[in-house]
This record gives structure tokens, C-alpha cells and sequence, in this order.
């Protein structure tokens, strides 16, 4: 509710500043190019989502991904206690993260969000846990392998070299998730019950 006012509010500055400095014509031809570019953008991205997520069932199908799960299994331990009784959640959890390491952030949400909701229903005062935390700091940052998001967008806006950008994207997000999990840890340090 609070972003559809934001976005009314941001409408609505536009078309003032454009009335108020005489571009409303460039305002007007504007609009019609910019929601083409959005359409033609979605569309390109939607070939390589498809593409992507085929190839995350058949890891899935021929076995990868339960294999990347026994990989992921110490880890998971160590930052979600929960998965060593619940095998269903580290299943959603597992599946999650291999999604997010594909850079499929579409197919790794339903994941994410059975994973938060077999944790939020562990507790029953409507609190966050520190674990759902956790969860929802890892796939804000989440670490990358191939970001096939990011280079479909790339492709379509005319890069002839889409993964150049590997370097950059493996350490970043290595940093950014090891920050949001280091400072979700600390933080559940301080406000522990």
C-alpha cells in the first residue's frame, strides 16, 4: 500500500516538474518509449529465466541438486540450527541457495519463502526468529556463481560480453553475504533472549 503512494507521489512530481518547465510534450513522447524499453526488456528476460530454470529441474532431476545439498549440509548446520531436526527445511533451504548461486533469484523465492514460513512457524508471538533472519540476510545478499539475471539484461541492452563481470559479482556478493550474516549474527547476539 505504502509503495503504490510512493510511486503515485513520484507520478505525480514528474508531470508537475515537466508542466512547470514546459517539457510536458517531451514528457508525453517519453512515456510510450520508456514502457516499449520495459516491455522488450521483459520479454528478453524472460527467454533466459526459462532457460535458467529448465536447467535448475534437470540439475534437480539428474541428482545435483541433493548433491550441492550434502555439500551445503555443515553449512547450513552452522548458520540454521533448525535443519539438523527438520529435513524438509534444510531441503527448501538447500534448494534456495542453489537457485541463488544460478543468480535465479524468480526461482529461488517459492523456495525462500516455504523456508520462512516452516521457520515463522516455530514460533507462536509473531516475532522473528534469528534463523528467519538470517534467512532473509542471505538471500538479500545472496553469493552468485552465475548471475543469469544480470546477463540476460546485459545481452539485451547490446553487451557482447555478458560474464565479464564474473570477478566482480563472486566477490561482491561473497562480501555482501558474509557482512549481512556476520552483522545478523552480532545483532543476535545483543538482542538474545
Amino acid at each position: 500500500m505504502i509503495i503504490d503512494w510512493i510511486f503515485t507521489g513520484i507520478v505525480l512530481l514528474a508531470l508537475l516538474g515537466a508542466i512547470l518547465t514546459g517539457k510536458g510534450g517531451e514528457l508525453a513522447a517519453a512515456v510510450p518509449k520508456g514502457a516499449q524499453a520495459g516491455v522488450t526488456l521483459a520479454l528478453s528476460l524472460a527467454g533466459s529465466i526459462c532457460l535458467w530454470t529448465g536447467v535448475g529441474k534437470v540439475m534437480e532431476k539428474v541428482g545435483f541438486t541433493s548433491f550441492l545439498s550434502r555439500l551445503l549440509r555443515p553449512f547450513l548446520r552452522k548458520i540454521f540450527p533448525s535443519t539438523k531436526s527438520d529435513p524438509v527445511l534444510s531441503g527448501h533451504l538447500s534448494a534456495n541457495i542453489c537457485a541463488n548461486f544460478l543468480g535465479l533469484g524468480n526461482a529461488a523465492t517459492p523456495m525462500g519463502i516455504l523456508a520462512a514460513q516452516r521457520l515463522a512457524g516455530r514460533r507462536k508471538d509473531g516475532i522473528a526468529s534469528h534463523e528467519l533472519c538470517r534467512l532473509v540476510v542471505l538471500n538479500t545478499a545472496s553469493i552468485q556463481l552465475i548471475p543469469a539475471t544480470v546477463a540476460a539484461a546485459r545481452v539485451s541492452l547490446g553487451c557482447n560480453t555478458p560474464f565479464d563481470i564474473l570477478p566482480a559479482v563472486w566477490v561482491t556478493s561473497l562480501c555482501s553475504a558474509g557482512m549481512g550474516l556476520t552483522a545478523a549474527f552480532l545483532l543476535g547476539k545483543v538482542w538474545k533472549k
